[in-house]
């Protein structure tokens, strides 16, 4: 009879200590994780899907790799990655461009955001910048209103393209002021930038990786950044909201989502980490030298999040009869 119990009281012990490796492997893809990237290397994009991969490799125990796939402001790698298997191996940091507002751009999109793709984590904003040359007259938020509303149709903004993020910031904020101006779509950033230091374009809203050291050297003006707070990178440039706008934001942001329907166990465990990476010291200096963050919070807040970017880009894409570029 002891035998037996003992027996009995053995094979438990031992499903015990069994068991638990299942269990743990279960909220972990089985292999190598790759983390797909819709912009080339070294952009803002790519250097925080780097960071992540690197710090969730080493916390994971299993090899984090990042493939870029550029083309589209981010909709090829999407397309891409919505076709993989939800078994957690491919990832993609998402951004503004292809899951908030190409939805409402895009209408022959080949994937929808809430179908496709699971909401993992928010890792992070950055504020476009509103910038204006040198030696342009308004100086201030309150001053450009004034100046717009002078010379309706007259005041001459650019952007990185026609539905860019930098754009839809501008239509947003025209609707908001009510102020009626000139929009002038450029082939990307590069090229806006030298005809607005040459005069050619007197204001335009600009990423903050682009137009920070522009400011640094004095050749551009700062009126209103586009967080609700003010950036930690840039503490002296008051935000739109706070100059008598209240609750306006246009960020661009990154996100990390899988393939649809992944399985909860391994999407809470990712949450969980990415989260545990944001938080830490050599990380948060990293995403403040790109101006990235309020990062973090529930799967819940992410979905939540993306939900509401596409309402608010969809609307003013609507609004102002924005078609996307050929």
């Amino acid at each position: 009879m002891q035998r037996r119990e003992f027996m009995t009281g053995a094979a438990a012990l031992g499903a015990a200590l069994v068991l638990p490796m299942p269990a743990r492997a279960q909220d972990l893809p089985p292999g190598p994780v790759k983390i797909v990237v819709g912009f080339p290397a070294g952009g803002g994009t790519d250097v925080l899907a780097r960071l992540l991969g690197q710090k969730l490799g080493v916390m994971w125990n299993i090899p984090v790799i990042v493939e870029n796939r550029a083309g589209a402001a981010g909709i090829i790698a999407a397309e891409q990655v919505a076709r993989q298997p939800n078994d957690g191996n491919t990832l993609l940091m998402a951004h503004v461009n292809s899951h908030g507002i190409a939805p409402g751009l895009q209408p022959k999109l080949t994937y929808s955001v809430d179908r496709d793709f699971t909401p993992i984590a928010l890792v992070g904003k950055t504020p476009t910048i509103l910038i204006g040359g040198a030696s342009q007259s308004a100086k201030t938020l309150p001053e450009l209103v004034a100046l717009c509303r002078a010379q309706p149709g007259k005041i001459v903004f650019g952007s990185a393209g026609s539905g860019s993020a930098q754009h839809l910031a501008l239509e947003i904020f025209k609707a908001r002021a009510n102020i009626d101006v000139l929009h002038v779509p450029y082939k990307g950033s590069a090229p806006l930038m030298n005809d607005l230091m040459g005069g050619h374009v007197q204001y335009c809203f600009e990423g903050m990786t682009t137009a920070t050291p522009l400011l640094q050297s004095g050749k551009v003006i700062a009126l209103a950044q586009t967080l609700q707070k003010r950036s930690k990178s840039q503490p002296d440039v008051p935000t739109v909201a706070e100059q008598g706008y209240p609750g306006f934001e246009a960020s661009i942001w990154f996100g990390m989502v899988g393939p649809g329907k992944m399985p909860d166990a391994i999407v809470q465990r990712m949450n969980r980490d990415i989260d545990r990476v944001l938080a830490m010291p050599d990380v948060q200096e990293k995403l403040a030298q790109v101006g990235a963050e309020d990062g973090g919070g529930s799967v819940q807040r992410f979905a939540d999040f993306m939900t509401q970017e596409q309402q608010k880009y969809a609307k003013t894409i609507k609004d102002a009869k924005i078609v996307a570029e050929s």
